[in-house]
């Protein structure tokens, strides 16, 4: 089992910056992927960022790309992501997940098995 706390959301104005914190419990952290993924109000989730088990390997959606940057502490057990000029079609509740099936950064919902409670991001303009 692992367990997943997302924490950092808030409001914001448009052009702000936001650090979301993803705290990891219950299996060894560096042994598997980490994503965040998004909802906005009557929308789907929809993936944002993915990081590999050891972080060397990134893979972001198009929006965010150049805005954005996802990043791990091994150590920590703690997944971030940093958002930086936001907008306000970023308002979102955001979850963090966790693959124990893959080491890769993937973006596919599916390959995730574990999903804390969200957290979230509103972006005023």
């Amino acid at each position: 089992q692992v367990q997943l706390v997302e924490s950092g959301g808030g409001l914001v104005q448009a052009g702000g910056s936001l650090r979301l914190s993803c705290a990891a419990s219950g299996r060894t952290f560096s042994n598997y992927a980490m994503a965040w993924f998004r909802q906005a109000p009557g929308k789907e989730r929809v993936f944002v960022a993915a990081i590999s088990w050891g972080g060397g390997s990134t893979y972001y959606t198009d929006s965010v790309k150049g805005r954005f940057t996802i990043s791990r502490d091994n150590a920590k057990n703690t997944l971030y992501l940093e958002m930086n000029s936001l907008k306000p079609e970023d308002t979102a509740v955001y979850y963090c997940a966790a693959s124990t099936l893959l080491r890769t950064a993937v973006a596919g919902a599916g390959a995730y098995n574990y999903w804390g409670q969200g957290t979230q991001v509103t972006v005023s303009s």
